[in-house]
């Protein structure tokens, strides 16, 4: 069984190149979104728990099986560690047997900002320029690298509550090319933006984005709303958008439109991703629609970055071999690794 720690990975992406890694997974979302049929989906079960939320994440179709466990604890970098953190596993469907266990805090990262970037790609105007990020934390600069690849972004505008977030945040993308405006607050960061991307861990309905401050025009990936009781967006502004959901079972439990019922949600949601990826959906219509992509994350996500980064390691012959279960002559002979 290969496992892959976070030096693996990371290893792994340098070696593919972070640009290439991410438009090749960005590549790899839209084939499987585009097949989401031969897939296996269930909203992910969650625990909450004192100070965070406790989360599995399983998918499967019909040649392997991946599940994520992932937390949030918003409170943990007060503590020194990290909000949220990943491990995954993908499995053979035929045996049932593990074939790869691999970090997923990274890999999580990853995945989300090329799915973020896909979207973005499918549904924000060709000629947006000007990004706004609203969070600087642990997945700001992946967004950025991400969006990058799909649209010409020419200023950058971010806002954190946390200075020393925005701090790290603009030392880490102190060299790109994109100009970097860091602003008092989230409504002069959004004023003119052309993309908005939300990514806050407050486990609350807290109103980041107000509907005054959102143009016609500009396209939103909401990505912080993404547990029950947790969203970003004051409520009025989904009346003005045209929504998009990963999976709607589970964006229903978790995402901005959790604050629909069942029913009204269903009128509300224009499409999820598959449709758009498999053209039975369209996007954009027009420059004056705002566009909003409502994200909560599925494991079909994971699916693609831990079988996509499976090849690479077997690739770049990366990774450690470890047997995390038994290798025996005799199967019925289990007590043998005890004597």
């Amino acid at each position: 069984m290969k496992i892959l720690s976070v030096e693996h990975v990371s290893e792994i992406v340098k070696k593919h190149g972070v640009e290439n890694y991410l438009k090749d997974l960005m590549g790899r979302l839209k084939e499987d979104f585009s097949r989401w049929e031969t897939f296996n989906k269930i909203p992910r079960p969650a625990m909450h728990v004192e100070g965070g939320v406790l989360e599995l994440m399983p998918v499967c179709d019909n040649q392997y099986y991946t599940f994520k466990y992932v937390n949030c604890h918003p409170k943990n970098p007060d503590i020194g560690l990290m909000t949220v953190v990943a491990t995954g596993q993908l499995s053979r469907n035929d045996t049932g047997y593990p074939i790869m266990f691999s970090e997923m805090t990274l890999l999580t990262a990853l995945r989300t900002s090329a799915t973020t970037a896909m979207v973005t790609d499918l549904l924000s105007r060709e000629d947006s320029h000007i990004l706004a990020i609203i969070g600087t934390g642990a997945q700001s600069e992946f967004l950025v690298k991400s969006i990058s690849l799909v649209r010409d972004i020419t200023e950058i505008r971010y806002f954190d509550i946390d200075l020393l977030a925005m701090d790290k945040f603009e030392k880490n993308l102190s060299n790109i090319k994109s100009k970097l405006v860091r602003c008092r607050d989230t409504k002069e960061a959004v004023k003119g933006a052309d993309i908005i991307t939300t990514c806050t861990a407050c486990k609350a309905h807290v109103d980041v984005l107000k509907s005054g401050w959102i143009k016609p025009g500009v396209h939103i990936n909401a990505l912080g709303g993404d547990t029950i009781g947790k969203t970003e967006l004051e409520f009025t502004i989904l009346s003005r958008s045209k929504i998009f959901v990963e999976y709607f079972d589970q964006c229903i439990l978790e995402g901005e439109i959790q604050r629909y019922s069942k029913e009204e949600g269903r009128k509300k949601v224009y499409a999820e991703l598959h449709e758009l990826t498999m053209g039975k959906k369209i996007g954009r219509e027009n420059n004056a629609e705002i566009t909003l992509y409502d994200s909560v994350g599925i494991g079909l996500e994971d699916y693609s970055a831990l079988l996509f980064t499976y090849e690479l390691a077997n690739q770049y012959n990366l990774g450690q071999e470890i047997n995390l279960t038994p290798v025996i002559k005799n199967p019925k002979n289990l007590i043998s690794t005890l004597l």
